[in-house]
């Protein structure tokens, strides 16, 4: 495990970026950055020149913040410095009660939680480019499903409240949205199957995941994506609580003592896409539609059930792929 001497915590906005050096001697120095590649780029080296950082010993920390945060990534990488992207919440959950809250006392608070807990950094690994690719294609893809299922609503709730002859103009008007929206959604969609052709890799293990029962394109390519290529997860339990799958039960003393329930500490898109993968298999006569029949039958709550099998299927998945085979219901281990 690397140890940090000195540590640069940053705070990062749309337009600006708030750094706070935290330096091996005790020094605290505070800047102020354009959130601008040349400007990062330019300042950093700067920063590393000035103060005789050396990149070894030096560890900078940033909030994750989504696409706002790319333009440091980059720099980072470029520059081969040691950056951690740590989630907000971690962050948020380390400070106690802090009643102050500004731009350069969060970079101050971001700098002193790498110092703190700098002996568990996870020091940030590009994603393949393909897998970064997919997951913007991913995000364009369900803004646009959002929009057309935001036009079709839009014609079925309004339609009998306003007077005939205007809503007509305006069910012409949605309908070229929709058809418009319908067009570019398709072109989007060859784009990512493009993109999945073009990496071997990417290509089998969506191919073996789809040969699950339940699993279709959209939920392997969420996997893809979620998984950097099952390079950031090697285990199924640590990704069905990444999904918001695996139950946990809270118990202290004699006054708290809950039933297993899934931790709201999950990523939702996750767990919706394995949700409807569920509610497919389910409404299927297949292995898991009788299975899920069967524990109804027998008194099991039903989204108890849809869990357990959204579990399942996330375990086939990490089975497949690291047995490097497509699904086989009767699947005997020649090495058991």
């Amino acid at each position: 495990m690397k140890q940090f001497k000195n540590f640069i915590g940053i705070d990062i906005s749309k337009d600006t970026l708030d750094i706070c050096l935290l330096r091996g001697n005790g020094e605290t120095v505070f800047f102020k950055w354009e959130n601008n590649i040349a400007v990062i780029s330019e300042q950093l080296g700067y920063l590393y020149q000035t103060y005789e950082l050396d990149k070894q010993d030096t560890l900078v920390c940033a909030e994750s913040t989504g696409h706002f945060g790319n333009k440091l990534i980059n720099v980072c990488g470029t520059e081969k410095l040691n950056l951690w992207v740590e989630q907000a919440y971690n962050i948020l959950r380390s400070q106690g009660l802090a009643r102050n809250k500004n731009d350069k006392l969060d970079a101050q608070r971001i700098a002193e939680y790498g110092k703190r807990f700098n002996d568990r950094a996870r020091l940030y690994i590009p994603d393949n480019h393909n897998v970064k690719l997919l997951e913007r294609l991913n995000s364009e893809r369900d803004l646009i499903v959002k929009d057309i299922a935001k036009y079709r609503g839009q014609l079925k709730q309004e339609a009998g409240f306003f007077d005939e002859s205007y809503f007509k103009e305006k069910k012409k008007r949605l309908q070229k949205l929709i058809k418009y929206n319908q067009k570019i959604l398709l072109e989007v969609e060859k784009r990512i199957d493009q993109v999945i052709e073009s990496d071997e890799q990417i290509k089998n293990n969506v191919e073996k995941m789809t040969s699950i029962e339940g699993i279709g394109p959209r939920t392997a390519v969420a996997t893809i994506i979620a998984t950097g290529n099952f390079t950031k997860f090697d285990n199924p339990r640590k990704f069905a609580c990444h999904a918001g799958c695996a139950p946990f039960r809270q118990q202290s003393g004699s006054s708290l003592n809950s039933r297993n329930k899934v931790s709201q500490r999950a990523n939702k898109y996750l767990k919706k896409t394995f949700h409807m993968a569920a509610l497919s298999v389910v409404s299927s006569k297949g292995e898991l539609g009788r299975y899920f029949e069967r524990k109804v039958a027998e008194g099991k709550n039903k989204m108890t059930v849809i869990n357990a099998i959204r579990s399942k299927l996330i375990h086939r998945i990490f089975a497949v792929v690291k047995q490097n085979r497509k699904y086989e219901k009767n699947y005997i281990n020649t090495l058991a």
